[in-house]
This record gives C-alpha cells, sequence and structure tokens, in this order.
C-alpha cells in the first residue's frame, strides 16, 4: 500500500535493525484517514474470506481494526493484554511474550463474542515474530472459530512471524512488508 509506505518514509523512523517508530500515526497520534484507508486495503484483499468477525490485540491494533471493521460493517472483538476484576466468566487466556516489552503477557478473550463457527480476521499493527498473532489464534480457534486471515498494518518481513503463520496454513497480508531496517534506514 503506497500511501502508507509514504507515510513510514516520511514520518517513521528506524531506531536500530529492530525498532522502526511509527507512534506519529499509528499507536501514540492515530491518523484515522489512513487508518481507515489500510481499513479499505484489507477489506479489498480479504473480501473473499467469508469473514463475519475482527478481532484485535489491544492497544496499537484497535485503530486499523476498527476501521477494518467499519468499511466491513462487521463486528469488531477486542483481546486484552491485562487481567480485569470484572472479566472472570467467560474468558479464556494465554500467555504471549511481547517483543515490544520484552516480557511476558496474558492475553484474555471475552468468549461471548466469539461465536463457534465465525470466520475471524486478525488485525494487528505489527507483525514481527508472530507471537502475539499465534496467541491471539489459539484464543480464537480455543473459542471455536476459524482464523479466515491474519493482517498487519506493517510487518518486518525479515523477522520470522510472517513465514511462520503462511507455514502453519494462514493467510497473511501485510500491507507494509519491510525487507531490511537498520539506524535510519527502512527498505520494502
Amino acid at each position: 500500500m503506497e500511501m502508507l509506505k509514504q507515510r513510514i518514509l516520511q514520518d517513521g523512523r528506524a531506531l536500530s535493525d529492530q525498532v522502526l517508530l511509527v507512534d506519529s500515526f499509528l499507536n501514540h497520534q492515530v491518523d484515522v484517514a489512513l487508518m481507515k484507508a489500510c481499513g479499505e486495503e484489507f477489506a479489498r484483499r480479504f473480501a473473499d474470506a467469508g469473514i463475519t468477525r475482527i478481532a484485535t490485540i489491544e492497544s496499537s491494533g484497535i485503530a486499523p481494526a476498527a476501521m477494518t471493521a467499519l468499511v466491513m460493517d462487521l463486528p469488531m472483538v477486542i483481546m486484552k493484554k491485562s487481567v480485569s476484576s470484572i472479566l472472570k466468566d467467560g474468558i479464556i487466556q494465554r500467555e504471549v511474550f511481547s517483543f515490544t516489552k520484552n516480557a511476558p503477557y496474558l492475553l484474555t478473550l471475552k468468549t461471548h463474542f466469539i461465536t463457534p463457527g465465525d470466520r475471524v480476521l486478525l488485525i494487528d499493527d505489527f507483525l514481527a515474530n508472530g507471537e502475539a498473532a499465534f496467541g491471539g489464534i489459539a484464543l480464537l480457534e480455543q473459542a471455536g472459530a476459524t482464523v479466515a486471515g491474519v493482517g498487519a498494518v506493517i510487518a518486518k518481513a525479515f523477522q520470522p512471524g510472517m513465514e511462520k503463520l503462511r507455514a502453519a496454513g494462514y493467510r497473511v497480508e501485510a500491507l507494509a512488508p519491510v525487507k531490511h531496517m537498520a539506524e535510519g534506514v527502512i527498505e520494502f
């Protein structure tokens, strides 16, 4: 998606070969017009997949997932990263390792919002090693859904996540696959 790539080149910053800072438009400040365009592109790419529900992991995946759900006129489910004192019934959890925080967290899904037989499109902001995606997939499948696809706004294609997901049989679409990064360098 050329508009997204140009925005990454203009406003993103590669802090190292592992860290791409895009907080000015994707996660601390959100360019909603750009996220709407991302949602339209995900809807176009997955139009043939029979999607019945959009899912994401809080919090940076919410904007692109919400726009995808809006464009596709589908409900959206948010999996939580933190344990809540009011979420007790009908939840399933899985430990996931966070690349960003370099620590594990407990991913939580309230099963009431996933119907057995749902065909879910999992949307996230970044795809790197695939830990979050595999954790989300495991919860969605445990709840009885089929994961019909995984959409990443940005994928670090040089890290193993995208290939691991594809090798496991999942359809993966990345709007901006980054093939190489170094301090001050971003290549698609």
